[in-house]
């Protein structure tokens, strides 16, 4: 099977940003008009979406291997640095998940692109966006089809200096600034415990390579890379694999903005909305889970018990995000805090898988949370596409992003809200809506691996469904501004705006008809562990009927009591609520003073009892030694310069005193 024409989809967003952007860096009198950017930066991603459809096509429809997994093809692979018995290659790897990955990231990337011929219409720097919005989705997308864990380190910077341009494209405004910063600064200090596991694994292991198994295809004119022996890679085992892996792992965390590493996220709202929806709801933020799922045979295999770390660590996330959620008032952040709680129920359900209670490497319960993981990863790329990019719509209607600034915009924006509607549905689990299939597997998981992490999961589920349909009701339906309404009528976005929208919610409708009837009728073809499973055979996803039908019950409730507080024209519960809890409100409000106690813990304790300590050492000691050093070169030149006068007499004299002297001395001896 050839795959060789796969360099392309990284190579055609790496031409469009080049293209897009050289003209505008060099010299602006040669860039691109704003429709000419935005029609080369489409048409490539067009492209790009096509070469991955394809490619996804090709490969699924592929007959399986005799022990019933799809193969692993690396149709293009080159050495870029040999070192010794270690070298770093580049090239492109295709398996289930990173298939799967290009479908998500094409599709989403496609949609922004679309939609931004609308949202970002007359705004200074359109070029520059479009080539920014290009140089991201090359980057995600060689992260996906990296070929080794220091390939994909590379590309993982390369999003994270894609995602620092695009949420200071605003470069004008402090709060962009700060917000881009931000995410750059903590994000990379994340990355450095990435390294560091990557370095550990490498030199334990001799290998960069996502597993130690060597079922992997080379096709056309592509170089093996370095299998390890895996008696190699167990004799490293013990604490070092572990270690090495759950450095790697806070590396994700700060990229998918676990906690405690999640204060970039909200702040990186001030970027354009359609980078929210592209970096910070369906592709960057789940880097975290893919590059857990990536190495999830070296986990499973040399660091089961590890595990443990991404349960504890996603649980708490889920639980904290969702909390803030219930109390913000800007859309996008509410956004923002549920996809830190949705990617931290994928990080849990990779968390819940452990090796088999009967001696298998992998039973149904280990592939049950893997396959839950990666298809939330999926069906949440989706609709919380849609829901940022609806909530672009309604920015663009009402000029704020505060809910108090809308209200009753049903009325004015039917498409927006039928569609937001769709996408709260789905994320709310309701069934024969995406979500609902992704997350009960989710839920189903947790509770074969704990009651307490099931119904922990569970009642995070419930929080979300509340705060969706508090943040529905708050916009489209509850007290419409009438004295801001009147001044500036909303309306429907341009057809480029809304498509996208439309799009993105029938994908919900769709695979959530599919798969929610699927999982109740045994329908093999219909589930999403056919493509992707933790041992990469075919999995049959089959409801639990009790846990469904909890799951659903809970929901229905949750979102029933966010109708009964917030659809009507006041709030009056909502308001007493406050007024009997206003210190909780307050403190949710503010995330938990999270941004201050960063802020008390950098300032006053690590720059006043850490850093001014090294500060005065290299300042008095490192350079003071140095220029003592300097004087004393210069204070000796200028004790000899008299030796070097020009007078030959002078000479004379020292000569002839060296002479006696030495004269002396032998004579003495």
């Amino acid at each position: 099977m050839d795959f060789t024409y796969s360099i392309w989809i990284l190579l055609l967003p790496l031409i469009s940003f080049l293209v897009i952007g050289l003209p505008e860096f060099v010299n602006k009198k040669y860039s691109w008009s704003h429709k000419t950017a935005g029609l080369i930066g489409t048409c490539s991603l067009g492209l790009v979406a096509a070469l991955s459809y394809y490619t996804a096509f090709q490969y699924f429809t592929a007959d399986r291997l005799a022990d019933g997994t799809f193969a692993t093809f690396v149709p293009y692979n080159v050495t870029w640095l040999p070192l010794g018995h270690l070298h770093f290659d580049l090239g492109v790897l295709l398996d289930p998940i990173s298939v799967m990955m290009l479908i998500v990231i094409s599709t989403v990337s496609l949609m922004v692109h679309i939609y931004s011929f609308g949202y970002m219409h007359g705004e200074k720097g359109f070029q520059r966006y479009y080539a920014f919005l290009s140089l991201f989705t090359m980057s995600m997308l060689g992260l996906v089809l990296a070929t080794n864990i220091f390939q994909m380190y590379m590309f993982w910077e390369l999003v994270g200096v894609s995602s620092y341009l695009l949420i200071g494209f605003y470069y004008t405004l402090h709060a962009a600034v700060h917000a881009s910063k931000k995410a750059f600064i903590v994000t990379r200090f994340a990355d450095m415990f990435f390294l560091i596991g990557i370095l550990i694994f490498g030199y334990y292991t001799g290998s960069y390579n996502f597993s130690f198994a060597g079922h992997v295809e080379y096709l056309n004119g592509a170089s093996a890379f370095t299998i390890a022996d895996s008696a190699r890679a167990l004799a490293a085992g013990g604490m070092i694999l572990p270690t090495a892996l759950v450095l790697m792992f806070i590396g994700g965390a700060g990229k998918s903005a676990m906690f405690p590493l999640h204060i970039w996220l909200p702040d990186a709202m001030e970027g354009p909305t359609p980078v929210s929806a592209l970096i910070h709801a369906a592709t960057m933020v789940v880097a975290g889970v893919f590059q857990i799922a990536r190495l999830f045979p070296v986990w499973i295999e040399y660091a089961p018990q590890a595990l443990e770390v991404v349960v504890i660590v996603g649980a708490f996330t889920a639980f904290y995000a969702a909390a803030v959620a219930c109390a913000q008032s800007d859309i996008k952040r509410v956004l923002a805090f549920s996809t830190i709680s949705q990617i931290a129920f994928m990080m849990v359900a990779l968390g819940v898988c452990l090796p088999g209670h009967h001696g298998a490497a992998l039973d149904n319960h280990a592939q049950l949370g893997y396959m839950a993981s990666m298809f939330h990863l999926f069906t949440h790329a989706m609709f919380k596409a849609c829901l940022f990019l609806g909530a672009g719509c309604i920015i663009h209607a009402v000029h704020s992003n505060e809910m108090s600034a809308m209200g009753g915009l049903r009325k004015y924006m039917p498409i927006t809200h039928i569609t937001f509607l769709i996408s709260c549905l789905a994320i709310a689990g309701i069934p024969f809506f995406s979500g609902f299939s992704s997350k009960d597997e989710i839920i189903t998981a947790c509770f074969e691996y704990s009651p307490l992490c099931g119904w922990w999961m569970t009642g995070v589920a419930a929080m979300t469904a509340f705060y969706m349909f508090r943040l529905y009701y708050g916009i489209f339906w509850g007290t419409e501004n009438k004295e801001l309404h009147a001044h500036h009528t909303p309306h429907e976005a341009p057809v480029t705006m809304t498509f996208p929208l439309v799009f993105l919610s029938i994908v919900t409708v769709g695979v959530g008809v599919v798969t929610t009837l699927g999982g109740f009728c045994d329908w093999s073809w219909a589930s999403f562990g056919s493509i992707v499973s933790a041992a990469g055979t075919a999995y049959t996803v089959h409801f639990d009927p009790q846990v469904a039908a909890t799951s659903t019950v809970i929901a229905i409730l949750s979102i029933a009591l966010a109708t009964y507080i917030y659809k009507g024209e006041k709030q009056p519960i909502a308001d007493k609520l406050y007024a009997t809890f206003p210190r909780l409100h307050r403190w949710a409000y503010k995330r938990f003073y999270m941004d201050e106690v960063y802020q008390f813990v950098t300032h006053k304790i690590l720059f006043r009892y850490v850093s001014r300590p090294v500060q005065w050492i290299d300042e008095k000691i490192i350079n003071g030694l140095i220029d003592f050093t300097a004087w004393g070169a210069n204070e000796a030149g200028e004790t000899i310069r008299p030796w070097q006068s020009g007078d030959v007499r002078q000479y004379a004299v020292w000569f002839i005193t060296g002479t006696v002297a030495l004269t002396l001395l032998l004579l003495c001896l």
